[in-house]
């Protein structure tokens, strides 16, 4: 089993857990609380896509796992703009984000070319 996109994934997970920690009291409820579930969704999803044994099961959790990505990065771009986050560690977040995207979209691909391949077998 490749963990690399889940690996990813877990490093985002704790820094956005990490940088939280300075959000204003008042974002509790708020940004702080949907960043770090999204966040841990990615990770959940990843690892529930891994224990399927259907491709097509495997395809919709690992889907779902891009898809709270994308959440990650849009409450990213907000925690900058309202100037919860630096520059800097916008930039570190957004890369481990960006890294992540691309490992579990390429993992996306790959599992889309071993259902594929495995029905042209049949």
């Amino acid at each position: 089993m490749d963990l690399t996109a889940w690996k990813a994934a877990h490093e985002l997970v704790i820094a956005i857990y990490e940088v939280t920690k300075s959000f204003p009291p008042e974002e509790k409820f708020g940004l702080t609380v949907q960043i770090q579930k999204a966040a841990v969704s990615i990770t959940s999803n990843i690892a529930e896509g891994f224990s399927r044994n259907s491709m097509k099961e495997k395809l919709q959790f690992f889907s779902t796992a891009l898809a709270s990505l994308t959440e990650v990065q849009n409450q990213i771009l907000i925690a900058r703009d309202v100037k919860y986050l630096s520059q800097e560690i916008f930039l570190s977040l957004f890369d481990k984000a960006t890294t992540t995207n691309r490992i579990l979209s390429g993992l996306i691909k790959s599992t889309r070319q071993k259902r594929f391949s495995y029905h042209s077998q049949f």
